[in-house]
């Protein structure tokens, strides 16, 4: 058989770690049905349950010191753009000019400092206290899997000696494979027992070395940051005492309409007319100007229908108001019946509506709302399925092995331990399959092809393996 790629992998290995995987699978459901015993070991369940909790933790702790770093980065652009505009606003002529600037100099430093020694002193080394949990988890699984070798391997050593026929040779083999199973297991077994708890009891001293850090950080920096908000002070202060006999007194404009100057706050009228104060009707017309403005570009949505503007309408039909929708069938146009903004009397020159030309066109207004349906613009997306686009010729289509669920990408290098697993660099992409038997699995390790092997020789038997799916993103 020709070796497959250069880890120099032959059909032996190959049927080997299919063999071994059959074995222990067979094994696990033996010990789930109560026909097979199962090593256990109290102790050092414990440890893994303290070991998932601390990994927790400080996953949490790792999301969170995040978060606040760019908390702080999004109030430090806040508190530059603030500094900028009132070194805009602060006039050549007055004095303090210069102080101010570079308060506000001293002000962005400070605030990139914080955010430096926030990262050097804490999210670093978060990050260093977490990296060491990807290996240990490898190797808990992986001791795991050597417990059920250990385990199958004793069982068949005790079935062959109290078989009625005794076979010397396949007994002196198993008793054999035996001690060589039971050697790799407690060697693992022996190096996490250590390492566990020891690692369990460093969670202590990095919580406090890490708050201690984040707490006296964030104290110095509040107290650099009150010096120059009061040096700023002490320079708007001055600016004040040279500047306070002006005075900035904001009046309202007077109006030609005496007979409403008594009418500070008027109240709306029962029937939504306009306000009958100039204050109201020019806010009025503001906000009409505002939300016709030329140019101003319209959404489109599949489910909503198209603004038109008033000036698109046919000549001789009466105009909506300027935000009106025009909802129309092909061929067919929307008759509003809403007044024209000459026909709306003003309030300072004391006119009114007449009461015959308005009701008219309120009635056609109902008339045409309760005929008229709105056009619905439908827009078609073509979906994409597994690289390629549905209804298409099938151009693009990626090829993929039978049962492909996902890629993901490595993020660190992991040498492979056993024969069943893959070896990864740092960038691998990995075809993600699934397992042939699911009882095969074990919690924290996928199956899958690396990319690369899958292009140059499509197996799918010689080129699988398993990986921790810790080392390893998602990426498709």
């Amino acid at each position: 058989m020709a070796e497959l790629g250069s880890k120099g992998v032959t059909a032996g290995k190959i049927a080997s770690n299919v063999q071994k995987k059959l074995t222990r699978a067979q094994e696990k459901v033996l010990q789930k049905l109560g026909k097979a015993d199962e090593t256990k070991d109290e102790q050092f369940e414990q440890c893994v349950q303290n070991f998932n909790k601390q990994l927790t933790e400080g996953t949490r702790l790792q999301k969170d010191l995040r978060t606040y770093l760019a908390s702080v980065k999004a109030m430090h652009e806040a508190s530059k753009k603030l500094n900028e505009c009132l070194q805009e606003v602060y006039e050549p002529d007055w004095p303090g000019r210069d102080e101010a600037n570079k308060i506000a100099e001293n002000n962005d430093l400070l605030w990139m400092d914080y955010h430096q020694k926030l990262v050097d002193q804490a999210l670093l080394t978060m990050d260093t206290y977490l990296g060491q949990f990807p290996d240990i988890k490898s190797r808990i699984a992986k001791r795991g899997r050597k417990l059920v070798d250990y385990d199958s391997a004793r069982h068949h050593f005790e079935s062959l000696q109290t078989a009625k026929k005794k076979d010397e040779a396949k007994i002196a083999k198993a008793e054999e494979e035996l001690i060589k199973a039971q050697k790799v297991f407690e060697e693992m077994n022996v190096d996490l027992q250590e390492e566990l708890p020891s690692l369990w009891n460093s969670r202590v001293g990095f919580y406090v070395n890490t708050f201690q850090s984040i707490a006296g950080l964030e104290e110095n920096f509040h107290k650099e940051m009150s010096k120059l908000n009061q040096n700023l002070n002490d320079v708007l202060v001055s600016l004040e005492k040279q500047h306070g006999s002006n005075t900035f007194t904001v009046k309202a404009q007077p109006s030609d309409n005496t007979a409403t100057k008594g009418n500070k706050s008027p109240s709306p009228p029962p029937d939504g007319s306009p306000a009958a104060t100039p204050d109201i009707r020019v806010n009025h017309e503001q906000e009409q100007a505002g939300m016709t403005e030329p140019g101003a570009t319209l959404p489109k949505s599949p489910s909503q229908p198209v603004k038109s503007p008033a000036s698109n309408l046919p000549s001789g039909e009466p105009s909506t108001a300027k935000n009106a929708f025009v909802m129309s069938w092909p061929g067919q146009i929307a008759k509003p019946g809403f007044a024209q903004p000459g026909e709306v009397s003003e309030v300072a020159g004391g006119t009114e509506p007449a009461a015959e030309t308005q009701e008219p066109r309120e009635t056609a207004a109902s008339e045409t709302t309760s005929s008229s349906l709105p056009a619905v613009v439908v827009e078609n997306f073509s979906a994409t399925v597994n690289g390629a686009m549905e209804g298409s010729s099938g151009v693009g289509r990626l090829d993929l092995p039978p049962g492909f669920m996902f890629k993901v990408q490595a993020q660190h290098d992991y040498t492979a331990t056993d024969t069943d697993e893959l070896q990864l660099k740092a960038g691998d992409v990995v075809l993600v399959i699934p397992f042939q038997n699911p009882e095969e699995q074990d919690e924290g390790w996928l199956m899958g092809i690396k990319e690369s092997d899958w292009n140059q020789h499509k197996e799918v038997e010689k080129c699988q393996g398993v990986f921790p799916e810790n080392f390893t993103e998602r990426v498709q």
